[in-house]
């Protein structure tokens, strides 16, 4: 049978707010057009993002209660480590609070001011924490990671070629990390190749750099390479997991994707005085080695949550919820990044509302539109969030104006999947009535967060 059912039956359940078209309209207003200010309570359906959002396993909720919570030395850290050990390889498993304290503490220790950091693409965090610290985070995407409408099996890759060109550019000197985002985020939630992995790798190896995996949805990623990639189909997910990590020296994980839990992450690595460094700026600002900032109960739900990810059932599943989204959009002539990521779909802003300029983000228009409709909440990933300006006030935007609408695993079924199909085909029916926008206020960094907007006459 071909038919998609979700592996698990729902054993508890949590109201979900269902407003007005008016009610709505007055909370966007109120939230100065940015879904990220609107309250939970009174979100429909919640596809901001995919981080922390889990349903958590009967068995995640049971390990809970077995945590050590211990300040030194709890035997949850030590189930904790073994796991992502099991999974990874690496000598040294330091836990954090969520992903971006594990950028802070790799950043500030590999000292990257005023150097360049590769990668396939950053994210929003990992840009935030480079710039922060005064550095250059660089993209080098391969060329059909950026064109939505083609279709390839890892459009996640890395250009292999460019990032020979900026450790030529810029000097090994300059260059303190390569980094691979698996699956690449910012690019569509596309998957990255076993090849493309092993090949960046080599180049920073061969220039006596260390590289580094940004592997949130790393599961994700090893269960695209065994349905896409040459030589794999016959291997598990667990052995493709193992090889991937193979390649690196370390990685940083918020494991609040691939972790199956809500809070929580790792920064890894096999050199020992890294490490030691890592620890020490770990203890100054997040807390003792064997607990990281987490109550030790979430380091036992993390645990728990890395056997489960494994599960290619689940895999198979979760897959397969983002591409019947997908699917469902393509048959009515919606146009998105295709094809289908790991943990959402991406709308393509550009086309969808080609008569609003990047500069006054389309992408944040439709989003803005779609929650006014229907309560469903999702993110733009385009000039709000990575676009800037030059010398002369000009707008910069990415390569892609996108609105990402990131599916939270194990919480949603089929007929909320409906739902959303049906709201975002609504909006790109009436896609002429969506109007363009501006910026009134924004933070100096990370400013899609908090930023505030208007609508342009």
């Amino acid at each position: 049978m071909k038919t998609l059912i979700e592996p698990f039956k729902i054993k508890s359940i949590e109201e979900i707010p269902i407003l007005t078209v008016e009610q709505r309209t007055k909370l966007l207003n109120e939230a100065d057009l940015n879904p990220f200010t609107l309250r939970s309570s009174s979100i429909t359906i919640d596809m901001l993002t995919d981080s922390g959002t889990t349903a958590m396993s009967a068995k995640q909720w049971a390990a809970l209660m077995d945590g050590d919570e211990s300040y030194a030395g709890s035997r949850s850290y030590f189930k904790f480590e073994d796991k992502v050990r099991e999974l990874t390889g690496f000598k040294h498993i330091i836990p954090v609070h969520q992903g971006r304290a594990a950028e802070r503490i790799l950043f500030n220790v590999l000292d990257v001011k005023g150097k360049t950091v590769p990668n396939n693409t950053h994210f929003d965090t990992t840009r935030g924490n480079i710039e922060f610290n005064e550095a250059n985070a660089v993209d080098i995407p391969c060329p059909e990671g950026v064109r939505p409408d083609i279709i390839a099996d890892f459009k996640g890759n890395m250009d292999l070629d460019s990032l020979r060109n900026v450790i030529k550019e810029v000097g090994t000197e300059n260059i303190p990390v390569v980094m691979m985002t698996i699956t690449n985020n910012s690019g569509g939630g596309q998957p990255v190749s076993m090849a493309n992995i092993r090949g960046a790798a080599k180049i920073a190896h061969d220039n006596k750099l260390p590289f580094f995996l940004d592997c949130c949805r790393f599961a994700e990623n090893a269960y695209f390479i065994k349905q896409r990639e040459e030589g794999y189909a016959d291997k598990s997910v667990m052995e493709i997991t193992n090889e991937m990590f193979s390649y690196a020296d370390g990685c940083t994980m918020s494991a609040k994707k691939d972790g199956l839990a809500n809070t929580g992450g790792f920064i890894a690595m096999n050199d020992d005085m890294l490490a030691e460094k890592s620890k020490t700026v770990l203890i100054v600002t997040e807390g003792f080695p064997t607990y990281g900032g987490l109550a030790r109960r979430d380091l036992e739900a993390l645990a728990v949550g890395f056997d489960e990810v494994m599960k290619e059932e689940y895999l198979s599943y979760r897959l397969g919820q983002v591409k019947y989204l997908g699917d469902k959009l393509v048959e009515a002539g919606v146009p998105l990044l295709l094809p289908t990521g790991g943990h959402g779909i991406y709308l393509d802003a550009k086309a969808f509302a080609p008569h609003i300029k990047p500069e006054n983000f389309p992408g944040q228009s439709i989003s803005c539109e779609i929650y006014r409709i229907s309560g469903i909440r999702s993110v733009e990933i385009g000039s709000v969030m990575f676009g800037k300006k030059d010398e002369n006030g000009n707008h910069i935007g990415p390569a892609m104006e996108l609105v990402r609408f990131a599916i939270p695993r194990r919480v949603y079924t089929k007929s909320h999947i409906d739902y959303v199909a049906e709201a975002i085909i609504e909006v790109y029916n009436n896609r002429e009535k969506l109007r363009p926008m501006e910026i009134t206020w924004e933070a100096p960094f990370l400013r899609h967060f908090t930023a505030k907007f208007k609508f342009v006459d």
